[in-house]
Formats: structure tokens, C-alpha cells, sequence
């Protein structure tokens, strides 16, 4: 887990280069509610690297109701973006994964022979409804472990149906899940009450990766503000299994 350490205003350097990577993003154009152009991805990936970023996982949807994405145009964007970024000089390393909403598509897919995209280390990014609680997701997470990856949690600071019973979270954790949290959820981008439930969450050391989450050059460059401006929190030391993901 991230051990995060806080000041009594909460405005110290937040040191980008020392996590190096970013696991959740939207980056392959015309595929989901994330950027259009490739001329778009190419400057949000030319300011991610002057973040001090080295290596990019962008994620698409995969939502069957509205972003019926596969491997194999999620790969291909990827390569269009890749050309992209070599013809631009940028030194940024990029994949692509995908963020899978839990809903009847990805059980199908999960319970067929479907190759599914992953983050290093076997991992699925999955991202859970908004407005109403799943009934089924300590099985579901139980059925992606038991498939051979491991789950990892999109934003889940912004699942306010957990808040009126925050020990959800820890027994998610507990259960082999590993949350990540939003960047811009801690500057109160999403509201004060998922500001107040991700900082939550980072002092009860249940979160392991920060994440992006960036799908427009406006939310790179509200993190580059927040960076420069020396505004949310500090990375102390070089968490091993962050670095090595």
C-alpha cells in the first residue's frame, strides 16, 4: 500500500517522477468518452512525460451498453498512437489495457477464452455503477482472482454508496482487491465529498496506486497546476511494488 504522509495544511510537493507510471487513462482517440485526435493524445502525453512520467497504461472502456471496445481496436489505437508520439520525439512508453465495467459483457468474457487486456502483472482494471451497488460484487471479485488476475478497483472514492459503511473498503482490500484513487479526486475536481473520502482512504492506507484518470488536456493540466503549485500530498519514498508493477 501507499503510505502517505500528510502536513496540517495538506500542501506539500506531490513528486510525480518517483511513481514514474499511470495505469488508468483514456488516451486512444474516438473510442470512449476520452480524448478525439491523435493530436490531442500526443499533447497530453508530451505534458504527462514533462510530469515526469516514463510509462503510460492507458485504459479504455469497455461499457457494452456504450463503448463495445476490443483488444483489437484498442491495439490498433495504440499503435496509431505510438506512430504519433515516435514522429514527435516524446520518450514516453506506452501500453494499453482497458478499464471493464462490471456488468453481463465482461462475465461473459471473463468466463470465456477471450483474451482480456491487463495492466503488468495480470492485473483488471475494473470500474464499478455509480448510482446503485452491485449485489454481486464480492463473487465477482472472488471470480477474477479465481480466473488468475488480480483485481484493481477504479476510483473507488467515487462510489458514494460506500460512504455511509467505509469498512466496505477495507474488506474489498482484504478480499485481494487493490483500490485506485483519482488525482484530481483529492483537489475536490469530483466534489468536497469524494475529496474528503479519497484523502480518507489514503490515510487508512488502503489505496495502491494514484491514477490519472485523464481523458482531456484540461486534466493534465489541472494536475500540472496541482503539481506545480506544490498543492496535495508527498511521496515520500519509492514504493516497490508500485515501482516494479
Amino acid at each position: 500500500m501507499l503510505n502517505w504522509i500528510f502536513n496540517k495544511k495538506e500542501r506539500v510537493h506531490l513528486d510525480l517522477s518517483r511513481i514514474g507510471i499511470d495505469i488508468h487513462s483514456h488516451l486512444i482517440p474516438g473510442i470512449d468518452d476520452g480524448v478525439q485526435t491523435i493530436s490531442e493524445a500526443v499533447s497530453m502525453l508530451r505534458e504527462m512525460q514533462s510530469l515526469g512520467y516514463s510509462h503510460i497504461v492507458t485504459t479504455p472502456h469497455i461499457m457494452w451498453d456504450c463503448y463495445k471496445n476490443t483488444p483489437e481496436n484498442i491495439l490498433t489505437g495504440l499503435q496509431d498512437i505510438r506512430k504519433a508520439c515516435e514522429d514527435e520525439g516524446l520518450t514516453i512508453h506506452i501500453d494499453a489495457a482497458a478499464e471493464y465495467f462490471i456488468d453481463e459483457h465482461f462475465n461473459e468474457l471473463l468466463n470465456s477464452s477471450a483474451p482480456l487486456l491487463t495492466l503488468p502483472g495480470k492485473r483488471l482494471l475494473i470500474e464499478l455503477p455509480y448510482s446503485t451497488p452491485l449485489m454481486n460484487t464480492p463473487e465477482t471479485l472472488f471470480s477474477i482472482i479465481a480466473k488468475g488476475y488480480q483485481p484493481v478497483l477504479a476510483h473507488p472514492e467515487r462510489y458514494t454508496y460506500f460512504f455511509s459503511d467505509p469498512s466496505i473498503y477495507k474488506r474489498l482490500a482484504d478480499g485481494g482487491c487493490e483500490l485506485q484513487v483519482n488525482i484530481l479526486s483529492l483537489s475536490g475536481y469530483y466534489g468536497a465529498n469524494i475529496a474528503n473520502m479519497a484523502k480518507w482512504l489514503l490515510k487508512n492506507d488502503l489505496i495502491t496506486f494514484l491514477g490519472t484518470d485523464a481523458h482531456r488536456i484540461q486534466h493534465v493540466d489541472m494536475i500540472q497546476k496541482l503539481n506545480s503549485d506544490n498543492w496535495i500530498l508527498t511521496y515520500p519514498f519509492q514504493n516497490e511494488k508500485l515501482i516494479n508493477i
